[in-house]
């Protein structure tokens, strides 16, 4: 079903950098050739918005615009030439696209397609133009996807389609932190069975590489991070001990290569810190040590010696996990659906779009690992109290 109207919804614009986030009447316009409409149901607040929003290791992009990249929702109407999605579909959308086509979705060495690229890094879609628009100015759409509002529209590249029966305010956080941490040991770090693991940042992305590690059957996985009360939650993940850098009057690599006779076998970096990039390198095993960059920056440089790498060790990135982005997520709702993926055990907070600034202040202090935010809390809400009326 193609569609015509413009939709007026709530949305959480960021007018310029380093502000609160404002509730806004906006416009959702219909979608275009290969775009569909998406009513978003509940997104997760993630550290790459607040680094956004803050400036923080960040290239610019224009403002005003609405932030939000993970989420999941249901499609509303779907523009022309789309074949793989109908209204009514449970979707999860995503900022790495995956058109099936070109050389690099052909190719099993990587997952970055670069459908439209260009266009979502600015904010836009195929055309140049933004679906979103505040009393007639644009509002551009955070790496494509935008999922503060209410409403939004998304290439057909980037989405997922998700069993009707997933619970989209759990199977969100899938459009980012868990898929690329959990990718991050799986894929990019290839961790073995018996082998030895750190795991640098115990946010939502590193725990999810803890669960990863976990799932490899790693036999040591040691979590790093300065916040102590994240330890219980690290273990839980499957953490074998934790260790704060602040307990130790050494560099936390050195101390890491002592307690493991030598260095870790694998190394998964979740902070987006240069300086802990470098130590997460300097923490691993020569000769076949690995390291991997999971955490974001883009615009910051990590010092390596050189001869940490001359002695056999590998420094690898990973985006979205290395996961081809439908194809995973597709998987990875699966997997959860099937008991074999934790993600309830994430959120620490559900919060209403209204008090989307709340959320990053708990990001900004350490509180909790994610945040999810409901665009609908009075469906919620109704839905709740008609179950109550009927029991």
């Amino acid at each position: 079903m193609s569609t015509t109207n413009v939709i007026k919804c709530k949305a959480a614009v960021a007018w310029e950098r380093g502000k609160p986030l404002v509730i806004e009447d906006v416009e959702v316009a219909p979608p275009k050739v290969h775009e569909v409409r998406i009513k978003i149901v509940a997104t997760g607040v993630c550290h790459t918005d607040w680094e956004y929003l803050t400036g923080k290791g960040m290239k610019f992009r224009p403002f005003p615009l609405v932030l939000g990249h993970e989420a999941a929702g249901i499609v509303e109407s779907v523009g022309p030439e789309v074949t793989k999605f109908s209204p009514g579909d449970k979707v999860i959308p995503l900022f790495l696209p995956q058109c099936g086509e070109c050389d690099r979705c052909q190719s099993p060495k990587t997952n970055h397609c670069r459908k439209n690229w260009a266009h979502t890094q600015r904010g836009v879609m195929a055309d140049g133009t933004s679906r979103i628009t505040h009393q007639s100015q644009q509002v551009y759409q955070f790496l494509g996807v935008s999922s503060f509002s209410q409403y939004t529209v998304v290439p057909d590249t980037s989405l997922a389609k998700i069993p009707s029966n997933a619970p989209l305010d759990k199977v969100c956080l899938l459009g980012c932190g868990v898929s690329t941490g959990y990718g991050a040991a799986l894929n990019a770090g290839k961790i073995e069975k018996d082998s030895s693991c750190a795991v640098f940042g115990l946010g939502a992305v590193g725990l999810a590489a803890i669960m990863g590690c976990q799932a490899a059957q790693a036999k040591r996985i040691i979590g790093v991070d300065i916040n102590p009360d994240k330890f219980e939650k690290a273990k839980m993940f499957g953490a074998t001990e934790c260790v704060n850098p602040q307990d130790y009057s050494k560099p936390i690599q050195d101390v890491l290569v002592e307690m493991t006779e030598g260095g870790v076998d694998c190394a998964l970096e979740c902070v987006g810190s240069p300086v802990i990039m470098s130590a997460a390198l300097e923490s691993t095993k020569d000769a076949w040590g690995t390291c991997v960059i999971a955490g974001w920056s883009e615009t910051e440089a990590m010092s390596v010696n050189v001869e940490k790498i001359l002695m056999g060790r590998t420094l690898k990135g990973t985006y979205f996990g290395d996961w081809k982005s439908v194809d995973g997520v597709s998987k990875l709702v699966e997997d959860y659906m099937n008991n074999k993926l934790k993600l309830d055990e994430f959120i620490t907070n559900n919060l209403p779009l209204d008090q989307i600034n709340v959320a990053f202040e708990h990001m900004k202090i350490g509180k909790g690992i994610r945040t999810v935010i409901s665009l609908w809390p009075e469906e919620a809400s109704d839905t709740v109290a008609t179950l109550k009326m009927n029991q």
